[in-house]
């Protein structure tokens, strides 16, 4: 028994079948910040100094980069869920609606990227 409606059936108007997987996506990527946040502010609290220097040297260790460009990718990936939800709630038109998902996602990318980049600029010794 479907509870969509004949006329809906034929306009498309029924389940999408993704809320599931869009609904896991978003918690995982938040466990995941749960997890890499608690180790960066354990990792930020426990500097000696906040100097220049000091930062960059702590960023330049191999598992705190790793960690870091973990940290960049998965909140840029959770951010974009967000903001799609948003989007698809919100914004009324299908091509305004369109126009928004593609906007925030190369916004999205264009920031993984540029964190990405740094904190690679910096491992490789370009900041100190």
């Amino acid at each position: 028994m479907s509870l969509v409606t004949p006329l809906n059936r034929v306009l498309g108007l029924g389940s999408a079948k993704d809320g599931t997987e869009h609904w896991w996506a978003q918690r995982l990527s938040a466990i995941a910040l749960a997890v890499l946040g608690v180790w960066l502010t354990i990792s930020v609290t426990s500097f000696e100094s906040f100097g220049y220097s000091a930062v960059v040297s702590w960023m330049q260790a191999p598992l705190n980069c790793v960690l870091l460009i973990l940290t960049v990718l998965t909140l840029s990936y959770h951010s974009q869920l967000g903001v799609q939800v948003v989007v698809e709630d919100y914004v009324h038109g299908t091509g305004r609606k369109i126009g928004a998902l593609i906007a925030s996602t190369f916004v999205h990318i264009l920031l993984a990227a540029a964190g990405v980049f740094s904190l690679l600029k910096l491992a490789f010794g370009a900041g100190v």
